[in-house]
């Protein structure tokens, strides 16, 4: 199932890696993890040389535009870690510098004091060092953890995020009862994606005079709501005005069932000298997020999903006049969906990043006439960006290629790559081609895909196949780098990819997207059974496995009962196995309950056509070997969706492996995990496959 606001961060991953990274007792987090410095064997990308790339993220231009300070997280293996430095650089990428070197990460790193100062956060609390990293200094003693922060315009405020408790525990209702483990539940959203819900992210004010900070406020102090947004939102839902007098945030303000079957969330402004938040988006039952002032302070623009309790419908970018409380539409004739936005140096218009035919780019638009215009051309992801003069920094990415830094003109979007951190490694790997194509589907549409070829390809040879059935279901396979799934590892290991768009993907217009909706077992199936078809026309083109994980998991179980002979192996991850199970055991409602048609006990045409398809009951057609790997932190698709299909292909005598982690949740993320997933998926492929 898709995932929210992926560019934000994980509330409580963020925590749990404060608290990882504050603990002195543990020997292994005193080892200091660095760049590395591995030989990829014979030019190929594998497991471990894909862990040991920099992970670059979170670039920040000084206030004075001449210099950008970022991060980069390092993998030690060995020790089942990451830890993560930061650097300092020129505009134009000159005088590179790592400015930390510690075993304990450092995070959330940004400009202060005029670009002389730089605030961030290590152990869970923030920090205060030189800008060239010297006299470090911990300025917060917070009771919890700080999961993240920003600082107030004028720096003497700083807004952070941090937890407050939720529920009450057996000695809250008997003071005797202090070692009971027991939780009482008395509504739904007790658990949330990988965690039991017992504390929720609140937002808070402190004064900060540069040394430490005080007078600490709640903004929703006695208020039962969540803020950010769990499970992926992030501090980038909040926003200062430029006078540091009122604060943006998003919110969805409800609690249990409500919460379970709504995407309401709203838009609030908070001000800080009353104390009090107001309203700005009430009636619109959607999505509201990412909310964010205009220079001037006078406007704000945010991004609108219209209808509640549909996760997928289109982004809309909207401003509104904070005098007249007035709103606009933006992008109303434009079809694609609105990732991140930049404001303008003048408030004329913001710069916004949009997947459009699966590829990302930066496009602009203007606020009078609400003309769009594409800034960026290329085979490329873009991410959102910052101003930098009459430059625009931020980072993208591709198939080929993690996260770097890269500066664009804004009048022409030439575009400049400035930071190299992975250049050693990825000097040393040949990356397989990527090909563009279109198809033609069963009822005579074009889908795109993408084909990725195994280094060294030769078309006089025959290589095994790997379908990638994509997750969400509703997203895009666009040019974006993976360490969960990644492409260019799998042609490293001499496989052909198959990449299709199929019905669902994002990036083609809200009809494409919206068709799988109710129809999870239909032209989406026939879209992938298409794309494989297709690639087998290819005299080079051998057996075929299907791999995929959530809906993609879904899709690997679906097919595995009507694919009549044209796969040779599954591999199915987290996948969605009793659609009438998973309705009852997942945590965010509104999702199956919009995509399934209603409830299993509904008696409504789309909900019977639904559940009566469900991956389960084609359990009898099973022949070919499966490999069903799942998380048990997973609360998403909960883990006995996974074992149910494992128990079921060994009933009926289909070979088939589980592997399970107890410590993981719908991701694969801990280093070694991630290494004992990868040579079991290849060693499974190779084996019925090659």
């Amino acid at each position: 199932m898709k995932s929210k606001f992926l560019s934000g961060m994980l509330i409580s991953t963020a925590i749990a890696s404060a608290s990882m990274s504050g603990c002195s007792q543990d020997k292994q987090t005193e080892e200091l993890i660095t760049k590395s410095s591995i030989i990829a064997t014979e030019g190929r990308l594998t497991p471990e040389v894909m862990h040991n790339l920099g992970k670059l993220s979170d670039p920040q231009v000084s206030p004075d535009g001449k210099k950008i300070l970022y991060g980069v997280g390092y993998t030690s293996i060995e020790i089942n870690k990451n830890n993560r430095e930061l650097f300092v650089m020129n505009l134009d990428g000159t005088d590179n510098t790592q400015i930390t070197k510690s075993p304990k990460s450092e995070n959330n790193a940004r400009w202060i004091n005029s670009g002389e100062e730089i605030a961030y956060l290590m152990g869970g609390q923030i920090w205060v060092m030189k800008k060239d990293g010297s006299e470090p200094k911990q300025i917060s003693n917070y009771e919890k953890e700080i999961a993240e922060f920003t600082v107030s315009p004028k720096g003497d405020k700083i807004l952070f995020i941090s937890t407050i408790k939720s529920i009450k525990k057996p000695v809250d209702l008997y003071i005797d009862l202090d070692k009971s483990s027991g939780r009482v539940i008395n509504d739904l959203m007790y658990r949330h994606w990988d965690t039991f819900v017992e504390e929720i992210p609140h937002p808070f004010i402190a004064d900060f005079d540069g040394h430490s900070i005080s007078n600490i406020v709640d903004i929703l102090d006695g208020e039962p709501y969540e803020c950010p947004t769990l499970p992926f939102g992030a501090i980038d839902q909040l926003s200062w005005s430029p006078d540091g007098e009122n604060i943006l945030y998003s919110s969805r303000k409800l609690t249990s069932v409500k919460y379970a079957f709504s995407t309401n969330t709203d838009i609030y402004l908070y001000s800080l000298p009353f104390k009090k938040a107001e309203n700005l988006t009430d009636g619109m039952m959607g999505y509201d997020t990412d909310p964010l002032f205009s220079p001037d302070g006078k406007m704000f623009a945010w991004i609108s999903m219209e209808r509640g309790g549909y996760e997928a419908d289109k982004k809309r970018l909207f401003v509104m006049d904070l005098q007249s409380r007035q709103k606009r539409e933006l992008t109303t004739d434009y079809k694609y969906n609105v990732e991140t936005i930049t404001w303008l140096a003048d408030g004329s218009g913001l710069y916004f990043t949009s997947c459009v035919k699966a590829l990302t780019g930066v496009y602009h638009v203007n606020i009078a006439d609400k003309a769009i215009r594409q800034v960026t051309n290329g085979q490329f992801d873009f991410d959102g960006v910052q101003l930098a003069g009459d430059k625009l920094i931020g980072t993208y990415k591709s198939m080929s290629m993690p996260n770097e830094i890269v500066s664009i003109n804004s009048s022409d979007g030439s575009y400049s790559q400035i930071s190299f951190e992975n250049k050693f490694i990825l000097d040393q790997v040949k990356m397989g081609r990527v090909q563009e194509r279109w198809i033609k589907t069963v009822d005579n549409k074009d889908m795109h895909m993408w084909v990725v070829y195994p280094p060294n390809f030769d078309s006089t040879k025959v290589y095994p196949a790997i379908l990638f059935c994509n997750g969400g279901p509703q997203g895009t396979l666009s040019q974006s780098w993976s360490y969960r799934w990644n492409f260019q590892l799998m042609a490293a290991n001499d496989y052909i990819v198959i990449l299709p768009n199929r019905r669902g993907t994002t990036a083609f217009g809200q009809e494409w997207c919206e068709q799988i909706s109710g129809d999870y077992n239909g032209l989406n199936m026939q879209d992938y059974i298409s794309s494989v078809k297709e690639l087998k026309k290819e005299k080079y083109v051998g057996k075929v496995g299907a791999v995929g994980a959530s809906y993609g998991g879904y899709s690997v179980y679906y097919l595995a009962g009507i694919h009549n002979g044209l796969f040779s192996a599954f591999i199915s991850h987290a996948g969605i196995f009793n659609q009438e199970q998973m309705y009852m055991m997942t945590e965010e409602l509104w999702f199956p309950h919009w995509d399934n048609g209603g409830a299993p006990w509904d008696d409504n045409p789309v909900a019977k056509r639904h559940y009566a398809n469900s991956p389960h009951k084609l359990v009898k057609n099973w022949k070919t070997p499966i490999l069903v790997t799942h998380g048990e932190l997973d609360y998403r698709v909960p883990v006995e969706q996974g074992m149910a299909a494992f128990n079921a292909a060994q009933m009926m005598g289909v070979p088939s492996k589980m592997v399970l982690f107890p410590d993981e949740n719908h991701w694969i993320l801990k280093p070694q995990n991630s290494i004992l997933w990868n040579r079991i998926f290849y060693a499974w492929l190779d084996k019925w496959l090659k």
